[in-house]
């Protein structure tokens, strides 16, 4: 039930109102707007509201409404399926996989039976893959050890030399042009890094021969 509100220039009022036990309320002042808890309407979820809806249009009459209810009633019951029966769809559903399922199963079953499980013969002996002694094998590893060190330590000796023989000759070449560059006078004062290496000349000479003679 809507309050009844008082308003005059000083602004709004709810009157003085008596309470069941016969006591009085006093008048109270409110704002503009104001509305009363009980007046203020409660709140519905959407499923709530969904509810309440009504299910047939305002209007509907009570043979339509029937029929309606009749054809849902029929539909529900179609579609329930009794505990401990079933469709024949379901039924053939079944009976096929199971059917592929055998088919899946046989040749593996055939396959399982014509593998033949031997036992492992522990009594055969193993056969020897050479007819030599150990201690011959050993001497015979130790002696091609020592022809692949042989040949390892004669290939380096002959590579060593003919390494620095190059290197000896380069220095030849550069010695000889530092000597045709003071010639000329394109090197006028030469330092005396430069000349120490000129005077090593013959020396070089001296081990390039050498080392040709090997």
């Amino acid at each position: 039930m809507a309050s009844t509100y008082i308003k005059d220039e000083t602004g709004t009022f709810i009157p003085a109102s008596q309470r069941p036990d016969g006591t009085w309320r006093k008048q109270r002042r409110v704002k503009d707007g104001y509305i009363p808890q009980e007046e203020v309407p409660l709140y519905e979820s959407k499923g709530k509201q969904l509810i309440k809806k009504p299910l047939y249009p305002v209007g509907a009459s009570p043979e339509f409404i029937a029929e309606h209810k009749a054809k849902l009633e029929a539909l529900a019951a179609k579609n329930k399926v009794i505990p401990g029966t079933q469709t024949k769809t379901q039924e053939g559903s079944k009976k096929k996989k199971k059917k592929n399922k055998s088919k899946t199963v046989e040749p593996v079953a055939e396959g399982l039976s014509k593998i033949m499980i031997s036992e492992p013969e522990f009594h055969k002996e193993v056969p020897t893959h050479t007819d030599k002694p150990l201690s011959t094998a050993k001497q015979t590893t130790t002696n091609n050890i020592t022809k692949d060190n042989s040949s390892t330590l004669s290939q380096k000796t002959t590579i060593e030399p003919q390494k620095r023989l190059k290197n000896l000759r380069k220095k030849i070449r550069e010695i000889e042009v530092l000597e045709d560059k003071i010639k000329t006078g394109a090197l006028k004062n030469p330092d005396k890094e430069i000349l120490d290496k000129i005077r090593r000349k013959i020396e070089i000479s001296k081990e390039i021969k050498r080392l040709e003679a090997l």
